[in-house]
């Protein structure tokens, strides 16, 4: 790619559900023509093939969130020395503007474009506002929204934000071209069971178990496909031995959004990239989420598809095998529920998030943009 003026800084935590949205966002930007910088932690390194045509960084950077004074005194320190090394890339890439997605890893890049008075874009994913972006919400340029009114977003703030809904992977859009698959009371019954970028432990042991206590004709029908830890995948297998079904398993899928696509209804957590690439592709749910986090956003995520009809939520503590047997004997033995439940959850996609982000970021940054795309607050 030739080097021009038109260069955009990215900076995202090295998980899936920041660098997916980032990664969309940079496709969808070298397609404009514009250069692409990422500037991520050390996790992020292994999504290097996603990023093609990339200057990839790494900045040192630390949660002030563990307990215990020297984490919180270590934490500071690693961020101001972020800091520093987010300011010698400024200085030398001279972007601009620079777009946050969130996680704590951010906060040097973006620390060290607001001190530089570069223009800076937040992307929010989730419908609770995460720590990081609340901390410098205040002193950014632009705050692109999935949903309307995340908790923690300050009414002050509320002027500058925008919502553009989460950009979904290439993958994902391609994907949602597919109807929702046939489903009758004789028909095979396709059952994706998936938590996320590492899988879920819980999922390895209850959906299993639950799927063991339907009815022998009905459990016949169905055809699995279940992401596990690597750890799990021995147990797992072993317990769909046991009750005679052929199931596929894996720690990692790169063919997920067609095998989503392909399901009649998934299992899975509720992060923000699931949930928007579910209602892009329009499948019905069962959202489990993740307990235990501080602000609780996979909850709130979940609770967007749950109005709509689209997906049923099962807190963690209900999570049971007898519960979960339960919920799929109801949903599956009623051909009915899933495609209304399929469209409902449609109702909710946004598949071209990703052209209005970029198009608010190349309006922040001054650029001329390539294209408009109204998005449905």
């Amino acid at each position: 790619m030739s080097r021009h003026k038109d260069l955009v800084v990215l900076t995202a935590g090295g998980t899936g559900g920041h660098l997916f949205p980032a990664q969309s966002l940079a496709e969808e930007l070298r397609q404009r023509d514009r250069r692409v910088v990422l500037i991520t932690d050390a996790r992020g390194l292994k999504w290097r093939d996603a990023f093609p045509d990339t200057d990839l960084h790494t900045t040192l950077a630390a949660t002030t969130e563990r307990p215990g004074l020297i984490n919180k005194l270590t934490a500071v320190i690693k961020l101001g020395l972020g800091t520093l090394q987010a300011l010698r890339l400024l200085f030398r890439y001279r972007p601009k503007i620079v777009v946050g997605f969130g996680g704590y890893p951010t906060l040097p890049t973006m620390f060290a474009a607001i001190a530089k008075r570069t223009p800076t874009c937040l992307h929010e994913q989730n419908g609770v506002m995460g720590r990081a972006n609340r901390l410098i919400a205040p002193q950014v340029t632009a705050i692109a929204l999935t949903f309307p009114n995340p908790i923690g977003l300050k009414p002050r703030e509320g002027s500058k934000a925008e919502v553009t809904g989460n950009p979904v992977r290439a993958q994902v859009i391609a994907a949602a071209a597919k109807p929702y698959p046939t489903l009758d009371s004789q028909s095979p019954i396709r059952l994706i069971v998936f938590g996320g970028s590492q899988g879920a432990h819980i999922f390895s042991e209850v959906v299993p178990a639950a799927i063991a206590l339907l009815p022998p004709e009905l459990r016949s029908r169905l055809s699995i496909v279940q992401q596990c830890r690597e750890d799990d995948l021995p147990t797992a297998q072993a317990a769909y031995d046991r009750i005679g079904l052929s199931v596929e398993l894996d720690s990692f899928f790169t063919n997920l959004p067609e095998l989503m696509a392909d399901a009649h209804l998934i299992v899975s957590r509720s992060g923000a990239s699931t949930v928007c690439e579910l209602a892009v592709l329009g499948r019905p749910s069962i959202l489990v989420p993740l307990p235990g986090a501080l602000d609780q956003d996979q909850a709130a995520n979940a609770k967007v598809l749950a109005e709509a009809g689209g997906a049923w939520i099962v807190p963690q503590d209900e999570f049971t095998p007898e519960t979960i047997s339960a919920r799929l004997s109801e949903l599956l033995l009623s051909p009915d529920h899933l495609p209304k439940a399929a469209a409902a959850a449609k109702s909710k996609g946004l598949p071209h998030a990703v052209s209005a982000l970029a198009d608010l970021v190349e309006r922040k940054a001054g650029f001329e943009t390539a294209s408009a795309v109204p998005v449905e607050a």
